[in-house]
């Protein structure tokens, strides 16, 4: 959400001061213009972009107004993860079975929405648990199988800022396209009255503004704020792999989820007490 809220700062900014200084906003609808660099825009993201990048884009720009794993969230992973312990602990890890088989029907699963909403977090630590249960991955393999997995997952979402960067890149150029567009028509009116060629070339000089203000403005940051939320995100599949594994070393409950809550970073982190109390809770 916050990253949208700049962007109505930058508007806001821009055409505020713009209109300070006298400028008259009327001359900056030029519908004609945005058609020829958006137009463009689209255009070269569907030629360089496949479908399911372009679909990712639309999802991770959704994605920038949903809330990023914070404390609270933190806290119900390692409280289930702490369940989740527990119950290997008590039944063995065939207890697991029900529970990861169908986690929307899990009586554990169930009291973490948080974790339930996130699918890739979900999948990841369902699909790592079933490893484990089928007792076919020592710890140093089960490491490495993790790391694969999050090194797939951090590329593969890393593929969306960039392609949005890619184009943020090149609105500029397309600004200058729309601009040098304008000056030719302008050309063909050099005889006209002196009011309507003025006006001819503030419509030409509106394209440059667009292309340039769309690029330093609005995509280039949307790029930046869709990386970062994507490290956060792979920063809570993190402290899933850190739970899991040491739950495989054969650490108690307690002890493994303090490995987990240790990889989390600070201003996300639930204290030691914190933690200790909800896993009391989920215990009783």
């Amino acid at each position: 959400m916050i990253s949208y809220i700049g962007l109505l700062v930058v508007f806001g900014c821009v055409l505020g001061g713009y209109m300070m200084h006298h400028g008259n906003v009327a001359v900056l609808n030029q519908p004609h213009e945005f058609v020829i660099i958006l137009g463009a825009a689209v255009g070269s993201l569907i030629v360089a972009t496949p479908m399911k990048i372009i679909k990712m884009i639309v999802g991770q720009l959704k994605g920038l107004l949903a809330a990023r794993p914070g404390k609270k969230e933190y806290l119900e992973l390692l409280t289930l993860e702490y369940e989740l312990f527990q119950l290997a602990q008590r039944s063995g890890l065939l207890g697991w079975e029900e529970h990861i088989n169908d986690p929307n029907k899990s009586s554990i699963f169930s009291k973490y929405p948080s974790v339930l909403k996130d699918h890739h977090a979900l999948v990841f630590m369902t699909d790592t648990m079933k490893v484990i249960v089928s007792g076919s991955a020592d710890p140093h393999d089960l490491d490495n199988l993790m790391d694969v997995d999050m090194e797939t997952l951090h590329n593969e979402e890393g593929k969306a800022p960039t392609a949005l960067n890619t184009v943020s890149d090149a609105m500029p150029g397309l600004g200058i396209v729309a601009a040098v567009l304008g000056i030719i028509i302008t050309m063909e009116k050099i005889d006209g009255p002196p009011a309507e060629v003025g006006m001819s070339v503030a419509s030409a000089l509106v394209g440059t503004f667009i292309g340039i203000l769309l690029s330093y403005g609005v995509l280039g940051p949307l790029a930046v704020a869709m990386g970062h939320r994507n490290s956060e995100m792979g920063k809570y599949i993190e402290c899933i792999k850190h739970g899991l594994l040491a739950h495989a070393k054969g650490v108690s409950p307690s002890i493994a989820v303090e490995f987990a809550r240790r990889s989390i970073t600070p201003n996300e982190r639930p204290s030691f007490d914190e933690l200790e109390k909800a896993c009391r809770g989920a215990k009783g």
